[in-house]
C-alpha cells in the first residue's frame, strides 16, 4: 500500500461546525476529558463538493434518490414509451421504488453521469424477452406492497409476472404482483448483467469522487466500492465545554415605547483547535476497480484536488451567523511506500490545558493552544518514527513551504 497522509491542525473561533440531534456541537471524550468533535462524514461532504469545483470533469458523482428520470432520458431514444417502465425496473433494483414519492427511490444512491450511462446501456443490451418481462411486471406491481416487506413465498407470483405478456394477450390481467416477487424478478435479470458491466470494464473517468469516498449498495455488492480515501473524526487537542449564546431579535415595527423583544432564544457553540487526519491509498486509487482508466497525470490532478479541498474545505453549519472560514495553521504531509494508515492523534491524548488561574501550564515559550498543539504534534511524530522505525519517502509541512509546493511534492508520488 502506497499511502499519502495528511495531519492537520486548525483553530476555529466561535462556531458550531457539526450539530447533533439536539442542535448542539458534537463532542467526544478522549484522554478523560470532553473534546469538540466534527464527524468525518460532515467534513467529507464539503471536501467532495470543493473537489467538484476544482476538477469538475472528474468529480461528478451525486448522492441522490432522484435518478429515475435521468435513466429514463437515456433510454428514451431507443425505447420510446417503454423507457420509463424499464427505468423504474432498474431503479427499483438499485434503490427500491418509493410509492410515497413518485420519481424517487427509498435509498439514497451515489452515482456519476457516466455510471448512469452504463446502467442505461445494460438495459439496452438485455434480451427482448427480458425487457418484455420487466415492462409487464411494472403493469402488474401492487404499489401498496412496496410500502412493507413481504415475507411470503412469492415464487408463484414471479411465474405469473414472467408470463405476464402472454397473459395480457389472452385478455387476462395476470393479477397483482407483490413487492417481493417484483424484487426477485428484477434481481434475476439485472444482477448478472450489472456484474458483467462493472466487473469486466474499468471505472468511468467522471467518478473520481466515488473512487475516493467509496460507495455501499445493499442490493448488489458488485456495485459496492471501498473508497481509497480514509478519514478520522476531527477532535480538539484540548478540553472543550460547549457554551450557550442567548439572543434576542428586535421587532422593527414595534412602537417607540415598546422595548420588548420580538423573539428570543439560545444556541450552543464552542471554539477549538482541531487535529484532523485524512489519507489516500494511492495503490488502490490506481487499480482496475478505481481509476485505472485514467492516466497518471489525470490521477495526479485528482489527488491534487483532494489535498487542496481537504486543507481548505470547512463545514457549513451556521456559516452565516458563526462564520468559521479559517485555514489550517499547520499541515504535515507524508508519503510512505508501505504499511498501514497511522494517526498521530495520541499526541493529544494528554490534552493541552490551562490551570485554574488561566495561566498556561506548558506555554513557557509560546502563548497559545494552537502553537503548543503544533509543538506536541511535532514531538510526538519525531518520537513515533524513531520508536517504530517508520520511514517516509516524502515529509513536507506547511507553513515551512507554501501550499503550491506542498501539493506538488506530495502528488509527485502519485502512480
Amino acid at each position: 500500500m502506497k499511502l499519502l497522509e495528511l495531519h492537520i491542525l486548525q483553530s476555529f473561533p466561535v462556531s458550531c461546525l457539526n450539530r447533533d440531534d439536539m442542535n448542539s456541537p458534537k463532542t467526544a471524550t478522549f484522554g478523560g476529558v470532553q473534546r469538540a468533535r466534527v464527524s468525518s462524514q460532515c467534513w467529507k461532504r464539503q471536501i467532495r463538493l470543493m473537489c467538484s469545483n476544482l476538477y469538475e470533469a472528474a468529480f461528478r458523482g451525486q448522492r441522490s434518490r432522484q435518478f429515475i428520470a435521468e435513466i429514463t432520458l437515456r433510454l428514451a431514444k431507443d425505447h420510446g414509451a417503454s423507457a420509463e417502465a424499464l427505468s423504474l425496473c432498474i431503479s427499483h433494483y438499485l434503490g427500491k421504488l418509493d410509492p410515497n414519492n413518485p420519481g424517487k427511490v427509498k435509498t439514497i444512491a451515489y452515482y456519476s453521469p457516466g455510471e448512469l450511462d452504463r446502467f442505461a446501456s445494460v438495459v439496452c443490451k438485455l434480451k427482448s424477452e427480458e425487457k418484455e418481462k420487466l415492462i409487464a411486471a411494472i403493469g402488474q406491481i401492487d404499489m401498496a406492497s412496496l410500502l412493507k416487506d413481504d415475507s411470503a413465498d412469492d415464487a408463484e407470483d414471479v411465474e405469473k409476472a414472467e408470463g405476464g405478456v402472454k397473459a395480457k394477450k389472452k385478455g387476462d390481467s395476470g393479477g397483482k404482483m407483490t413487492a417481493k416477487a417484483f424484487g426477485k424478478l428484477v434481481s434475476g435479470i439485472f444482477k448478472p448483467a450489472l456484474k458483467k458491466e462493472f466487473k469486466d470494464t474499468p471505472m468511468v473517468k467522471d467518478a473520481a469522487d466515488i473512487a475516493l469516498f467509496g460507495r455501499m449498495v445493499a442490493a448488489d455488492h458488485n456495485l459496492t466500492l471501498e473508497g481509497a480515501a480514509m478519514f478520522s473524526h476531527a477532535l480538539s487537542t484540548h478540553k472543550v465545554d460547549n457554551e450557550i449564546d442567548f439572543f434576542t431579535a428586535v421587532d422593527d415595527l414595534n412602537p417607540a415605547d415598546d422595548s420588548g423583544s420580538g423573539h428570543m432564544g439560545t444556541t450552543e457553540f464552542n471554539a477549538a483547535t482541531y487535529y484532523r487526519y485524512a489519507a489516500v491509498n494511492l495503490s488502490m486509487l490506481a487499480d482496475k476497480d478505481h481509476l485505472a482508466s485514467m492516466t497518471p497525470e489525470e490521477r495526479k490532478e485528482v489527488v491534487s484536488s483532494f489535498i487542496h479541498a481537504t486543507l481548505t474545505a470547512v463545514p457549513q453549519a451556521r456559516h452565516n451567523g458563526m462564520n468559521a472560514g479559517v485555514r489550517p495553521a499547520y499541515a504535515l504531509g507524508l508519503i510512505r511506500e508501505n504499511g498501514q494508515p497511522i494517526q498521530l492523534v495520541n499526541a493529544f491524548e494528554k490534552p493541552v490545558r490551562f490551570d485554574k488561574i488561566e495561566k498556561p501550564v506548558r506555554f513557557d515559550k509560546k502563548g497559545s493552544i494552537l502553537e503548543n498543539s503544533i509543538d506536541q504534534l511535532k514531538d510526538y511524530n519525531k518520537d513515533h518514527k524513531k520508536t517504530w522505525a517508520i520511514i517516509s519517502v516524502e515529509e513536507v509541512a506547511m507553513p515551512d513551504v507554501n501550499v503550491t509546493e506542498f501539493i506538488q511534492r506530495l502528488t509527485a508520488h502519485v502512480i
